[in-house]
């Protein structure tokens, strides 16, 4: 069997089987295996399990799991109420000043997760019922929830981040740096579209505001500084060399874990059982798919598809800029149908040659890369936040949802497209503290 027909008849064995409605870990499994049984035959038993396991044998994974414990703890306790509520105190007077209050907590709570789902899940069951009790268009409300959780993915510490940089040996450290000025670009372009678009549908801001003094001003602040801190903590231990990215979200894991104790008095542990459990299961789903990727990564490269691929890629005589343009509809395409960190683990190290031979840069392209994939949590057929706020909020209709969130994708194509003309946004950061990469 020739490559390329392999490499038909893996996909499209994928396909079918994600269709069903199958895990992606398990689909990617199975795919993996009926590619390696047509090359190896019955042998292919002896190299499941040790490859598997391989993908997942790094020390710097540990960061998935306790980033994700974080947001949980944050998510699964008032502490999440505390800061959407402290927000809106301190901007109820702006107009619009609910709607920059969900984006701003999204924004606030991404660099708690460094996860999507747990942001939009964390900030939609504060939002989503304030925002309709005050007259907010259900799409306005929705809308901008469900795009303000997709920055989890990209302003650190970014999970998706930490796997891209483990799957193409990149820095971490600079990868954090590089989503910080895009990701706080994204959250002022979806706020300025969110106005526009309340104005446009003739809300009239301030309506059924509260009234806010000083002290109920104050009141929150020395419950909420204290995760802040924890964050500003963390990039600095990180960015100045004190500790990896493991160690970090370990030591962030357990002082979150040890504030919201003490603030809240919450000294039961029955009461993080909750807590706990979501952290497992979310870390395991994503480690499974982890696994499973590595599995399909092999089975690529064992079937010579990958190395056909790249070389029918590196061949066309084309502009690098309408290569990136044909890498960019791939990456919306797969991210439509499957989650970032599959597809990271899948494509990263793929196209990571091929962007660095057209010239590049490696970092920049994990931002575009995100943003991509930031794209794909709000579009159907398969758009995670689009599913989470449905769960939320079941009395908005779907289509209202939808109506709300797709905008926002016109705003995440255009902001990449300024990050194109402009991959300083990106690469100023990262160079000024960590000097140019060598």
């Amino acid at each position: 069997m020739t490559p390329t027909l392999a490499g038909i008849s893996i996909v499209l064995g994928l396909c079918l089987m994600l269709a069903t409605g199958m895990p992606i870990a398990f689909a990617l499994g199975l795919a993996a295996v009926a590619g390696l049984f047509l090359d190896m035959g019955p042998d292919v038993i002896y190299v499941l399990a040790e490859t598997m396991f391989s993908g997942i044998a790094n020390l710097g994974y540990v960061a998935i799991p306790m980033f994700v414990l974080m947001g949980a703890i944050v998510a699964g306790t008032p502490a999440g109420g505390d800061l959407y509520k402290a927000l809106d105190r301190w901007l109820y007077k702006v107009p619009g000043g609910l709607i920059l209050s969900n984006i701003g907590a999204c924004a606030i709570f991404s660099g708690m997760t460094g996860s999507s789902p747990a942001t939009c899940a964390a900030i939609g069951k504060m939002g989503i019922p304030e925002m309709l009790g005050r007259g907010y268009p259900a799409s306005v409300a929705t809308g901008s929830i469900a795009a303000g959780g997709t920055l989890g993915i990209l302003i650190p510490p970014s999970v998706t981040m930490i796997v891209y940089g483990i799957s193409t040996q990149t820095s971490i450290g600079r990868l954090f740096l590089a989503g910080v000025v895009p990701g706080l670009l994204l959250t002022v372009l979806f706020m300025a579209w969110a106005l526009f678009d309340a104005r446009r549908k003739g809300f009239r801001f301030g309506v059924g505001a509260g009234q806010y003094s000083w002290r109920d001003k104050l009141e929150a602040l020395p419950r909420v500084l204290p995760l802040l801190l924890i964050i500003l903590g963390m990039l600095f231990v990180l960015y100045g060399g004190v500790a990896t990215p493991s160690e970090a979200a370990g030591a962030g894991a357990l002082l979150t874990l040890v504030v919201v104790a003490v603030v809240y008095r919450l000294f039961k542990m029955r009461t993080y059982t909750g807590v706990f459990g979501s952290a497992m299961r979310e870390s395991v789903m994503i480690m499974m798919i982890m696994a499973s990727a590595e599995l399909f990564a092999f089975a690529l490269s064992s079937l010579f598809i990958t190395q056909s691929l790249a070389a029918a890629i590196a061949s066309l005589e084309i502009n690098r800029w309408l290569l990136m343009g044909l890498i960019n509809v791939f990456l919306l395409v797969a991210g439509m149908f499957l989650p970032p960190v599959a597809i990271i683990v899948m494509a990263a190290p793929l196209l990571l040659p091929i962007i660095t031979q057209a010239g590049f840069d490696p970092y920049w392209f994990a931002v575009i890369l995100t943003v991509n994939m930031e794209i794909g949590l709000i579009t159907p057929p398969v758009g995670l936040n689009l599913f989470v706020l449905n769960a939320i909020a079941p009395d908005v209709p779907t289509r209202e949802i939808l109506i709300g969130a797709l905008p926002y994708v016109l705003v995440m194509m255009g902001a990449i497209v300024l990050l194109s003309i402009f991959p300083q946004v990106v690469t100023w950061l990262p160079d000024l503290i960590m000097g140019a990469p060598i």
